[in-house]
């Protein structure tokens, strides 16, 4: 794509980068085949690459962002499946968060607009203030229906029915590994979901320690930033990151870390990206340094079992996690459990972690099947759900369908927010692939296995 920025206009880093990934598009439309906002709406302007057409007019005439332009670069859900398809390497992630800082910067939303990113901004990185608000929702959640806008329906509706008990495993310490240290890793225990499903940094602690991890909670770590960041709220994104950075550098300047562990996935397209966030500021060694091992939490256990010791080779799969010796446990898992798996968007396509997953959850016992168009967004995408309510249930309605019609035991995935999203639409309970993982390798059955009260969503043998 020809560009005409002028060498004033270059000056900007975030500017010049933009032209970059600009100059690289070659108009093919490729990305409208994986787009789901363009699968659901059917507008080229609700397509990547009428979004770029769209930033390019924007950014070159340093136009003032109007609505329409708002509109349809709001309706992207960033999920990046568009970088997966397009042939040319076009890096959209940078694009639009350009794009987002550029029209926050600008263009002076609504009223309600501006007090619904407010209070989301203001809430949801605090896991205490979340809770409260989770409380105040699931009280008003009987009302949903009277709300006269469709967002503050979507906002009680969502709410969880139980809010789970606090963890104090989610404090900054360290667990010992179980036998022979293999690694010392910091895990990163976030912000949202330590509101809304404190299972899973628990079960995140127990596999990593069975498998010879020291793992560490950093203090002064928290959220990723990426709520704020995708909202186009630079300073307040870089502010909470630059946090993670200092605390995860003191741990890794101190008894080293061989890795940051994430187990929410959009967290950690964020977390990987850092190096480029502060490319051009003070941290930016720093933060490159974190980016450099931040892994996904089945990247890491992959990788330790990949360096196992050939001896243990011999155990049955169904009795290992890869390469690891399970535990006996006092609910063993049945034979043969079909569970469903859904790759989140941020780590199948952010990411680009599409088997690791699967694999280990084949290898720890479980039968594996995926939906159709398992390429396509649920519709959750951080916020998305709260801000775009009506395309973000078309979406959830139809991976719903095609994860049901696999007529799964469970459904897993990566990632807090698709979890929410799923859930909220399906009658098959919904788990972390890390809560089957420890499962299978002795720790407890999930509470979303466990509180189901169906019979036919019970893990039975087949």
């Amino acid at each position: 794509m020809q560009t005409t920025f002028t060498p004033e206009q270059l000056k900007d880093p975030s500017t010049a980068r933009s032209n970059e990934i600009l100059r690289s598009c070659v108009h093919c439309g490729f990305c409208t085949a994986t787009c789901p906002t363009y699968q659901v709406l059917g507008d080229e302007l609700d397509s990547p690459r009428g979004r770029i057409y769209l930033i390019k007019d924007m950014l070159e005439n340093n136009r003032q962002p109007d609505a329409k332009t708002v509109k349809h670069i709001d309706r992207c859900l960033s999920c990046l499946a568009c970088m997966t398809t397009c042939p040319s390497g076009v890096h959209y992630m940078h694009l639009v968060d350009h794009a987002r800082e550029y029209i926050d910067q600008r263009y002076k939303r609504p009223f309600g607009d501006r007090a619904l990113r407010w209070l989301l901004a203001r809430i949801l990185p605090y896991p205490m203030r979340f809770r409260v608000a989770l409380l105040g929702a699931k009280i008003g959640r009987p009302f949903a229906g009277l709300m006269p806008d469709a967002r503050l329906r979507a906002m009680l509706e969502m709410a969880p029915k139980t809010i789970p008990p606090v963890s104090r495993n989610d404090d900054p310490q360290s667990f010992a590994p179980q036998g022979e240290k293999r690694r010392r890793v910091a895990l990163m225990t976030g912000c949202a979901q330590k509101a809304l499903n404190t299972d899973i940094n628990d079960a995140t602690i127990r596999v990593l320690t069975r498998m010879g991890c020291e793992v560490v909670v950093a203090e002064g770590a928290g959220c990723c930033g990426a709520l704020t960041h995708h909202m186009g709220k630079t300073k307040e994104s870089h502010a909470t990151a630059a946090r993670n950075i200092k605390a995860w550098c003191r741990e890794m300047d101190g008894a080293g870390l061989d890795a940051i562990v994430i187990n929410t996935s959009g967290c950690g397209t964020t977390v990987k990206d850092y190096g480029h966030m502060f490319r051009n500021e003070a941290l930016a060694e720093d933060a490159a340094r974190v980016s450099a091992i931040a892994r996904d939490v089945s990247e890491v256990l992959v990788e330790i079992a990949q360096g196992a010791p050939e001896q243990d080779a011999p155990q049955p799969a169904k009795d290992r996690i890869a390469g690891i010796d399970a535990v006996n446990s006092s609910e063993p898992v049945p034979e043969g459990l079909v569970v469903a798996y859904h790759a989140a968007c941020s780590l199948q396509h952010g990411q680009q972690i599409k088997t690791y997953p699967k694999d280990l959850l084949k290898k720890a016992g479980f039968t594996v099947v995926e939906p159709a168009d398992s390429h396509l967004c649920c519709g959750s995408a951080g916020t998305y759900n709260l801000m775009q309510p009506e395309i973000s249930k078309q979406l959830k309605d139809r991976k719903v369908r095609t994860l049901e019609a696999k007529q799964p035991d469970v459904i897993a995935a990566g990632n807090i927010g698709c979890m929410m999203q799923i859930g909220s639409g399906s009658k098959v309970p919904v788990v972390h692939t890390v809560e089957l993982l420890d499962w299978a390798s002795g720790g407890p059955k999930p509470h979303a296995l466990r509180e189901t009260g169906r019979n036919d969503a019970v893990p039975r043998l087949r």
